[in-house]
């Protein structure tokens, strides 16, 4: 309804366009034929009329009437239009009442203007007035050749527009009929359109009534046929897409957290299981000896101590999952290695250990410099932990790779199965379950050093050595 009131609406507004316009038109198209009415006006007509002005007033009401073959001329020459004369002063005399009809009269100070504005070439000006009969006529002057000063300048020819405004509404009312046809038309059209048109949006209300939290993979299809709905389908399922995502996301957050959870509970119970057996044995009384007391003693401070660092590192997640406060600077990486390099060397025992910063050793990264120190031992440590006491050997090399510095720390132990490799930076993931409580880990040293370096910017990635012995962890951090 509402495009068939705007339909209505532009109909109307051509109707009123088209009625001003061909009203314009055929004013001004009878205007030039009444102008050329003047040059079929006879010479002798015109000393006539010039003589009765000269004898007195002209043929106009009360005046006679000429006889015989002029009367005849004159009512064949200007059958149904009206003629006057205007003299100098202003004053109209009508010249052919009794034989068209009678001229509409303006005042002296009109066809003193009319007679400025007839002087000027161009197009045809016509003027509209009433006659004594109210009837309305269309007027145009023009100057009458051959007059002179005392005689009638100018001649005053019309004609009723009633002809013309008959053409007019006859025009508007087959237009008006054509406008009702198109508008029924439009209405028996619109809706069987409509219909078709706006299927595919009942198609999509029906596929998101289906949608819930539970069925996120619906999706609406990709071109139904029209520009509006395709974007609408489109952004429709860009919102679906992120929402499953997001629902993902959260699932595995939910499960990452549930592990997280059971994981540190498992690690602490561990510790605080024995502590308490040591205690029960403690508390039996006087039967313990020294010895085993200094034993006991010395396992509770161990476990204790193991607890206190699993406290620390839950807490170090907890601060770089939250947003880490890193004190930035500019430090050369070849500096922080060797300054390393003696306690890296005694953590590594009887194992080879070889530095390498020949390739890099004016790069300089933006980091903390305790936090890169951190990730470099645990990554080490790692190292150290999965290599044999007397024939391991470890590698750290210092290279730059486009726009990145890159430690690489490499050893040479039994190295780690493709398929686990995604897993070793989960938390509280451990390829070797009794190694790792045997050294005291708990599955947190890799994961606190990749969200150290993705802090600074960077990441830590993890190749296998060459024929599937030894790992290869390379941190990359971007250059200054």
């Amino acid at each position: 309804m509402r495009s068939l009131f705007v339909l209505a609406a532009l109909l109307l507004l051509i109707g009123a366009f088209q009625y001003f316009l061909m009203r314009g038109f055929l004013y001004q198209n009878q205007a030039e034929t009444l102008e050329a009415q003047f040059r079929s006006i006879p010479p002798f007509l015109i000393e006539e009329w010039r003589g009765g002005q000269a004898a007195g007033p002209g043929p106009g009401p009360g005046a006679a009437a000429p006889k015989g073959n002029e009367a005849e001329r004159r009512a064949l020459l200007f059958n149904g239009l009206s003629l006057a004369a205007i003299d100098a002063r202003g004053q109209a005399t009508d010249l052919n009442a009794q034989y068209g009809t009678s001229a509409p009269i303006l005042t002296p100070g009109r066809y003193e203007a009319l007679r400025r504005e007839a002087a000027k070439p161009g197009k045809v000006d016509y003027v509209l007035a009433g006659d004594a009969s109210g009837t309305e006529q269309l007027l145009v002057l023009r100057p009458a050749g051959g007059f002179g000063a005392g005689g009638t300048p100018m001649l005053q020819i019309g004609m009723p527009t009633g002809p013309l405004t008959a053409i007019l509404w006859r025009q508007l009312a087959i237009f008006a009929g054509l406008s009702i046809v198109a508008l029924a038309g439009g209405f028996a059209l619109y809706r069987p359109v409509l219909r078709r048109s706006l299927a595919p949006l009942s198609r999509m209300v029906g596929t998101v009534k289906r949608i819930d939290a539970g069925r996120l993979d619906e999706r609406f299809p990709a071109q139904p046929g029209q520009a509006e709905i395709d974007r609408l389908a489109s952004s429709f399922n860009g919102m679906l897409e992120r929402l499953e995502d997001a629902f993902a996301a959260e699932r595995e957050s939910q499960e990452r957290m549930r592990r997280f959870i059971a994981d540190a509970s498992h690690e602490l119970r561990t510790p605080l299981t024995s502590i308490r057996g040591f205690l029960e044995v403690l508390l039996r009384g006087s039967r313990i000896s020294e010895e085993q007391l200094h034993a006991a003693l010395r396992s509770m401070s161990g476990e204790s101590a193991r607890m206190n660092k699993l406290v620390e590192d839950l807490l170090l997640l907890v601060k770089l999952d939250r947003g880490p406060e890193l004190t930035l600077a500019p430090l050369r990486p070849a500096e922080l290695l060797r300054e390393l390099e003696y306690h890296l060397r005694m953590l590594a025992g009887e194992r080879h250990v070889t530095l390498d910063t020949n390739g890099a050793e004016a790069a300089t990264v933006p980091g903390d410099s305790d936090k890169l120190k951190q990730v470099v031992l645990n990554l080490f440590g790692n190292a150290v932990q999965h290599t044999d006491p007397r024939e391991g050997a470890i590698t750290l090399a210092l290279s730059v790779a486009g726009d990145r510095a890159r430690i690489e720390i490499a050893d040479n132990g039994p190295g780690i199965a493709p398929e686990l490799r995604g897993k070793v930076f989960e938390r509280f993931y451990r390829g070797d379950e009794s190694r790792s409580r045997r050294s005291g880990g708990a599955g947190l040293g890799l994961a606190i050093s990749l969200s150290i370096a993705e802090a600074h910017g960077g990441t830590i990635e993890l190749a296998g050595g060459p024929g599937g012995r030894g790992s290869s962890f390379c941190m990359l951090l971007p250059l200054e």
